[in-house]
């Protein structure tokens, strides 16, 4: 059985976007790390969580190379050796933007809104960590 989620787990909140523009420097590569987690079900019953999230994958696709995006890294995830306990994760993946701007597009473009029903209705808990590379 799932455990309930609170959805800022799952889809950025208006304060997460705000902190997003103010953290994340406006030029350069960003890559975001994603931790995954499956509902044992998706959320429209019909499917997987891990198939539903396979149905956004390929939706986004063609949206991430519009983007200039691409999937760096992607692996399933075993164990949390260091991490509250019950933090377990199904799948991690390092997705790099050629910008924060062109990853802020893409979600907020009308052709993301139309699919991201499949990322909602997939995730029982997610962690999405911008980052960029240091120099020193």
């Amino acid at each position: 059985m799932d455990k309930a989620t609170d959805n800022s787990s799952i889809d950025p909140t208006r304060e997460s976007f705000k902190q997003l523009f103010e953290r994340v420097p406006e030029e350069g590569p960003v890559v975001m790390l994603n931790l995954l987690a499956f509902r044992t079900m998706a959320t429209d019953g019909k499917r997987t969580g891990r198939q539903a999230y396979s149905d956004y994958s390929k939706a986004v696709a063609p949206l991430l190379a519009a983007a200039g995006g691409r999937v760096q890294w992607f692996a399933d995830a075993h164990h949390a050796l260091v991490a509250p306990p019950g933090e377990d994760w199904d799948e991690v993946l390092l997705v790099e933007y050629p910008s924060r701007d062109a990853f802020v597009g893409m979600i907020q473009s009308a052709a993301y809104s139309a699919i991201v029903h499949h990322r909602t209705a997939a995730l029982r808990d997610s962690r999405l960590i911008a980052t960029t590379a240091r120099n020193d």
